[in-house]
């Protein structure tokens, strides 16, 4: 899984790749067409997208694993249309990730090494976990090394930062006060950086994780973000705004106690604590467990674990309040 060489495709040879995984054109273009429905574009879209992944360069990647409970891994393996053996193999060159790689040890490390050198300024750093400040770092280690210095060493050579899920965007659960290690997310731990794409959530969807590296392949360059670096996409509308319970918070018609008869007839659940009104996110059209459900669709309401702070600023989870 080292210094693997950036090579342009073709599209017989992708085609031919994926015939022999068993995956058809059929369902290769209906991946192309959710990308494009994910990212907001019209479905005319879905055919560039398609020649754009049969064509382009695999990019190398690198997965850093920091202060985190591999969420975002697990969210990324369970990738579908097409899964993640698809991702790895014909869309990504997946040159490090401590939880899939097959190296341990020193040579796991050497992958690393091998492709911040061999492929410094070309290569993406998606980064899953908060970092450590306190105390020099030393809260996380990794070879003999600080999560921080590593993160400062690989985020600074990459073409792009993806900062995958809560924690690597804000410090996430592991900054919540009195946060004891100092954790902080990556525009913190490493500033300055030309490139950042934030992808909050606890976990991170994995079709707004895919979406977004779509997007590089088939534009060659990232989609646009608001004031947070989160992809407007994905994080430009608030879950209350498309949350099929809408109608009824607009008729003050809201769930009293978890199983009344409200809550069973799919009323709005905002006074049960609902941050729905204070969140960005596409939950409601992406969903997750491959498109079928999301928390609000089965009867909870959202925490908010999109929006910064979410962890003190929501809390306690279950009253309606103020924000902040």
């Amino acid at each position: 899984m080292t210094n693997t060489r950036l090579v342009e495709g073709s599209a017989p040879a992708f085609e031919g790749r994926l015939t022999r995984q068993g995956v058809s054109r059929r369902e290769f273009l209906k991946f192309c067409g959710l990308m494009a429905g994910t990212l907001a574009l019209p479905a005319r879209y879905a055919g560039r997208i398609a020649y754009a992944l049969e064509t382009a360069v695999r990019p190398p990647v690198v997965w850093l694993n920091f202060q985190d409970c591999t969420a975002d891994t697990e969210s990324f393996l369970r990738a579908s249309q097409p899964d993640v053996d698809d991702l790895l193999l014909d869309i990504l060159s997946l040159n490090y990730h401590e939880t899939v790689m097959v190296p341990s040890g020193r040579m796991s490390v050497k992958s690393l090494e091998d492709t911040v050198r061999d492929y410094a300024g070309q290569y993406v750093c998606v980064v899953e976990g908060s970092i450590p400040t306190g105390d020099g770092g030393v809260y996380c280690g990794i070879g003999g090394r600080t999560a921080l210095s590593i993160a400062q060493e690989v985020c600074s050579q990459a073409l792009a930062t993806l900062a995958v899920g809560t924690c690597a965007w804000e410090g996430g659960l592991a900054a919540a006060v009195p946060n004891p290690t100092g954790a902080v997310g990556v525009k913190d731990a490493v500033p300055g950086l030309a490139t950042l794409i934030n992808l909050p959530g606890c976990p991170v969807n994995v079709a707004n994780l895919t979406a977004t590296i779509v997007h590089f392949l088939t534009f060659q360059q990232w989609p646009e973000t608001d004031g947070a670096g989160r992809p407007l996409f994905a994080y430009g509308e608030e879950i209350h705004e498309e949350c099929p319970r809408h109608d009824h918070y607009e008729h003050d018609e809201f769930v009293q106690e978890w199983g009344d008869a409200a809550h069973r007839q799919g009323w709005c659940l905002f006074q049960m604590g609902c941050r729905g009104p204070d969140t960005k996110h596409n939950c409601p059209s992406v969903k997750w467990n491959d498109g079928t459900e999301w928390p609000i669709g089965a009867g909870h309401g959202c925490l908010g674990c999109s929006e910064q702070r979410f962890w003190d600023r929501h809390s306690p989870f279950y009253v309606p309040g103020d924000d902040d």
